[in-house]
């Protein structure tokens, strides 16, 4: 007995001695970041746009949620959640990962196009960074564009104090983004209102039973929440808003 738990000592110490001298033989790479100065106005160019890449980076998450269909999908279903009065179910990470999920597959098209006009010729080398950089926006512009009310659009040319457009084409980038983001609020905001319609009738007919039996004191929505799932499952709602959110963004 005693000798097996010496070998096994042995053994343990033999292959923790192995791994320090495996971790010891691997060289890891030495990253270094360091401000010099630029010697040459290339060097400077190049410099900035290094960071104006990092910027952009950064930004991503911010750029992707203001001009995809991301903002109306995951305010509506946060709207259903809410009326179906079931505060924490599903979470958070549930709805947003939804969000995500149906954003990209709405996008999708668009994204394609991106890669055909845009980011595989940049990689070929067949067109420059700025001719990429237009091709790859034509196609969120257009996305946008399908989106986007008359009446958001004619505010903030307004606003911004310029010509009237003639055209798409002359409407500046920075006045059709917030006229998008605008409109998509509006319009999740009316798919929530008449999403909260039947699951209202079901609060209020809930409501007049128990004042109607005396039970003043019971809170009506513990009643009616059962009432709100099973209206809920027996229509498939999940299915009929995913459905109806993708076919809105389908011109």
């Amino acid at each position: 007995m005693f000798k097996r738990i010496k070998t096994l000592f042995a053994t343990l110490g033999l292959f923790l001695i192995s791994s320090q001298v495996a971790q010891a033989a691997i060289s890891l790479p030495n990253i270094n970041v360091s401000m010099q100065n630029a010697s040459t106005p290339q060097e400077f160019t190049q410099g900035v746009q290094v960071l104006i890449m990092l910027t952009i980076l950064t930004l991503a998450p911010s750029i992707i949620i203001m001009t995809t269909a991301f903002i109306r999908i995951v305010i509506v279903l946060s709207l259903t959640r809410q009326a179906i009065g079931t505060a924490s179910l599903p979470p958070n990470q549930v709805i947003v990962g939804l969000a995500l999920i149906l954003t990209f597959f709405v996008m999708s098209p668009t994204f394609s196009k991106i890669n055909e006009t845009a980011y595989q010729p940049y990689m070929k080398n067949m067109i420059t960074q700025q001719k990429a950089l237009d091709n790859a926006i034509l196609p969120m512009r257009d996305f946008m564009f399908k989106q986007t009310h008359e009446s958001e659009l004619a505010l903030f040319v307004k606003l911004a104090k310029i010509e009237k457009p003639k055209n798409k084409d002359a409407v500046p980038t920075y006045v059709l983004i917030p006229s998008f983001v605008l409109s998509e609020l509006k319009t999740a905001f009316k798919i929530g209102f008449v999403i909260f319609l039947p699951f209202l009738v079901i609060d209020l007919v809930v409501a007049s039973v128990l004042v109607s039996m005396g039970m003043m004191f019971l809170p009506p929505t513990t009643i009616a929440m059962p009432f709100k799932l099973i209206m809920f499952v027996m229509v498939d709602g999940w299915f009929l808003i995913t459905k109806s959110l993708i076919e809105g963004f389908v011109p």
